[in-house]
């Protein structure tokens, strides 16, 4: 007699594979189709369970373990944890156990047959398609069980007569720009609407509680804002995230029973920055004095879910990512962010945007109709292009100036080194300071430390996040704390350099500045994890020791200092010329002339706090360059090359002439 076995599959498991191109079910019923079919005939499936009959002397484990050997080699993630085994006589059993388990999962059942984005209306409910949307988006965690939670309580709600309890209830999601706001909003309104709790019209009323001023009280403002739009009932959403530090003051209060009063009807929600859970719960306490309150944490994304967002943009076009090309993406993502200033969502799809336009720009010269995005399409949107051929020791030598750098650098590393092959001596602390002026090689250096201490095995990533001091610190209280440790968490195996570093010590007398609660949290990190990334702290000599002194516990933590003196004439000379020798031709009388330049520059401007160093150089050298490019171009020639006119043309500039010593006849005409 024939046996007849079903497997269930886990409901979580086939949801993530809900976009695939085809869906696990069918990719198990074409395996039997081909490789099985003398043995197991498919007889029903739906899309989370699928019945086989056995007709040959098989088992039903044999038949478990052939299907989880294919699925093993088709799907990563695979594991026999995710199927169920059971004899039984049809599929209806099947279905009924799961139903039993979860019935909101067995009404998604039939959702599986296309994307979410092609379901057909006959095929389920409306608020079904809006459930799966909302899985489908990408981050939210909180707001999905939200979601779920609404589904749920929909029919008791109806049955009740109790609607009007749920619109009671108001929410706080703490979340930042560009994390997608306005498509939760919009998805709430359409839950709300399909499960017919409420009628809310569909378009999301928008505010924002301006900060208080001496002309306006912007209570009012906002009011009469509301009282023009509100003709019927609506989800309105008030941004309140300059009045996030007074919400327990009187007048807050009182808005707060006005809102309440007109918004009777509608869904409101409150918008703040994503803050530290503490804080954000705070604020709902507070507003639970008069409001219903429920508070949803919306973190940034991570690192994979920018990834998942940037391949969902290119296949909406029909391209894709090669493996080799994340790396020159992940490191244009972190120049967009370098300067604290990251929008989510809206900037991964500014980068995907400008990926694509220079991928078909590079195809329409290449006349190619590749859909692939390679290293060379990621690379050429970075700015700071790393040489990856030559080792980090190699690339400190090609540094001009760097010997004693050098050196100290070498003693840095064998000293954590030994530490790490002896585990008696503790755990290694990873962490420096870098004192000097601007334009000595400081950002360089950190790079290459990076490189260096990923090839020694110190750094198991070994990348760079470079931010000034004040990117850490948020505009309101509980801001900065998570802002800190998400750029930390990021940086996690490789190199965390911080410009500007001394701007987080203000004074202890300033109140009013975050400053104190970055280092704070930036001291945690720096302990907690000593050995799996390195903070590099950078700036003035002078200011960096007021840092240190004015903030206790900071200087242990950094045990490593690597000074970067200025540089002499003759190294600025040296950086020129391998400018020169790295770009354009150059004339052997334009170089003579540049060293005289270089090695008649004043003494107290090279020696003094604020010159620019290597940064000096390079505008020079742009300026030489912009000189000859507009001589060529008047001549009509086709090649440039650096002459001597053109340089006596640069330094005789303003930025340059009045640096050299009056002795000097360089950039006066001779």
């Amino acid at each position: 007699m024939n046996k007849t076995v079903v497997f269930m599959f886990s409901w979580d498991w086939l949801l993530q594979h809900r976009m695939d191109a085809i869906l696990p079910i069918q990719k198990i019923c074409d395996y039997v189709a081909h490789s099985m079919h003398s043995e197991v005939v498919v007889s029903n499936e739906t899309n989370s369970s699928i019945e086989l009959q056995i007709v040959s002397n098989l088992s039903a484990q044999q038949v478990k373990d052939r299907i989880c050997s294919f699925l093993r080699t088709e799907y990563s993630d695979f594991s026999e944890s995710k199927v169920e085994c059971e004899e039984t006589d049809s599929i209806a059993a099947t279905e009924a156990k799961t139903d039993s388990l979860d019935d909101i999962k067995h009404q998604f059942d039939r959702l599986f047959a296309t994307k979410s984005h092609e379901i057909d209306v006959s095929a389920s409910e409306s608020w079904q398609r809006t459930l799966v949307k909302i899985d489908n988006i990408i981050g939210g965690d909180e707001f999905k069980s939200l979601a779920h939670e609404i589904v749920q309580l929909a029919p008791q709600l109806k049955a009740n007569g109790t609607q009007k309890i749920f619109m009671e209830q108001r929410y706080i999601f703490a979340i930042n720009d560009g994390s997608g706001l306005d498509n939760y909003l919009q998805q709430l309104v359409s839950l709300i609407n399909e499960l017919e709790i409420a009628r809310l019209h569909r378009d999301v009323i928008n505010l924002k509680l301006q900060a208080r001023t001496a002309n306006e009280d912007p209570r009012v403002s906002l009011i009469k804002q509301l009282e023009h739009k509100l003709s019927s009932p609506h989800l309105v959403c008030i941004d309140i995230s300059e009045w996030m530090n007074d919400v327990n003051i009187v007048e807050f209060k009182e808005f707060m029973t006005v809102l309440k009063q007109m918004c009777e009807d509608s869904v409101l929600v409150f918008r703040i920055p994503f803050v530290d859970k503490e804080i954000m719960n705070n604020i709902a306490r507070a507003l639970n004095d008069m409001l219903f309150i429920r508070a949803l944490s919306f973190p940034p994304y991570t690192k994979e879910q920018i990834g998942q967002i940037a391949t969902r943009l290119l296949e909406q076009y029909g391209f894709s990512m090669d493996k080799s090309a994340w790396k020159g993406f992940y490191d244009r993502i972190r120049e967009e962010g370098s300067d604290g200033r990251f929008y989510g969502e809206d900037t991964v799809s500014k980068v995907v945007g400008e990926l694509l336009y220079y991928k078909q720009l590079s195809n329409a010269r290449e006349r190619s109709n590749s859909k692939v995005i390679t290293s060379n399409d990621t690379e050429k949107l970075c700015s700071v292009e790393f040489a990856e051929d030559i080792s980090g020791m190699e690339m400190l030598d090609k540094m001009v100036g760097t010997a004693t750098i050098k050196q100290r650098i070498l003693e840095i590393i064998s000293q954590i080194e030994l530490i790490k092959q002896n585990p008696s001596l503790g755990s290694p602390c990873l962490h420096m300071r870098f004192v000097g002026n601007p334009g000595t090689g400081k950002t360089t250096v950190a790079r290459i430390i990076g490189k260096i201490l990923k090839e020694k095995n110190i750094l198991r990533v070994g990348e760079f996040y470079e931010h000034s001091g004040r990117d850490f610190c948020g505009r309101y209280i509980g801001q900065t704390a998570p802002k800190t440790l998400s750029i930390c968490r990021e940086a996690y195996g490789s190199v965390l350099f911080i410009d500007e570093a001394y701007s987080l010590h203000r004074g202890d007398d300033d109140t009013k500045d975050f400053g104190r609660e970055a280092l704070d949290t930036l001291i945690a990190e720096m302990e907690n994890h000593r050995n799996d990334f390195v903070i590099i702290m950078a700036g003035y000599t002078d200011e960096m020791n007021k840092l240190l002194r004015g903030n206790a516990g900071l200087a242990s933590r950094m045990p490593y200092t690597i000074e970067f003196p200025n540089f002499t004439r003759q190294q600025l000379y040296d950086i020129f010329l391998s400018m020169c020798k790295n770009s354009v031709p150059y004339t052997e009388e334009m170089l003579a002339d540049a060293k005289q330049y270089f090695l008649n520059l004043d003494e107290t401007f090279v020696t003094a706090k604020n010159f620019s160093n290597a940064r000096y150089v390079r505008n020079l050298y742009e300026r030489v360059c912009a000189k000859a490019a507009m001589r060529t171009q008047l001549a009509g020639e086709k090649h440039v090359t650096l002459t001597k006119e053109d340089f006596t043309r640069a330094i005789a500039d303003k930025d340059f002439v009045v640096n050299v010593k009056k002795t000097s006849k360089i950039g006066f005409g001779n």
